[in-house]
């Protein structure tokens, strides 16, 4: 398998953009955009995000001991690309206030501040997984990353409309023909 079927089949997948934030030594902000998250347990409450190694960021994210992650809106499309970049100045006018230590957008969809919990070294990434320590959530929709694109949530029914057929309906749940020709374990 080549990178670029890879990096297409993931980009299949829509997942919400982030931004990580934290401070540096010197009590710098320092953060990152982020579309690898999700919660990882309830009872401790646990979340999980996975910054490149390539990253100018990535030494001081792994090495912090507290960090935000900030889902954002689509309003924040902008602010997701100015942290996707390397070398501009990224805090500048962007509205973060500190809470807890830690570089907190307050208009984002969802705040989480965490304290860092366990760190593993997975290929070109990081897994870094904090335990929720405090949560901000606003009213709103995600910004949503698919097909190497930023895109919205549109309101779409779940059941097909009247007059339309789900084609998905009357299918069997599995090809009883015998063969298999997927690749899944």
């Amino acid at each position: 398998m080549d990178t670029d079927s890879f990096r297409r089949a993931m980009g299949g997948f829509p997942s919400g953009v982030t931004i990580a934030t934290t401070t540096d030594p010197a009590g710098q902000p320092c953060g990152i955009t982020v579309s690898a998250f999700c919660s990882v347990s309830l009872s401790p409450p646990l979340v999980l995000f996975c910054p490149a190694v390539s990253a100018r960021s990535h030494d001081v994210l792994r090495d912090a001991e507290r960090y935000a992650i900030n889902v954002l809106r689509p309003e924040h499309r902008t602010l997701a690309m100015r942290f996707a970049t390397a070398g501009t100045d990224k805090f500048a006018r962007a509205g973060f206030r500190a809470v807890g230590g830690v570089p907190v957008l307050p208009s984002a969809l969802v705040s989480v501040v965490c304290r860092a919990s366990d760190r593993y070294d997975a290929g070109d990434h990081s897994i870094l997984v904090g335990e929720v320590e405090s949560v901000h959530v606003n009213d709103g929709q995600p910004l949503v990353y698919f097909d190497r694109e930023f895109r919205e949530l549109s309101p779409a029914p779940l059941l097909a409309p009247p007059g339309r057929v789900d084609r998905y309906r009357d299918l069997p749940l599995f090809d009883t023909d015998g063969t298999d020709e997927s690749n899944a374990a």
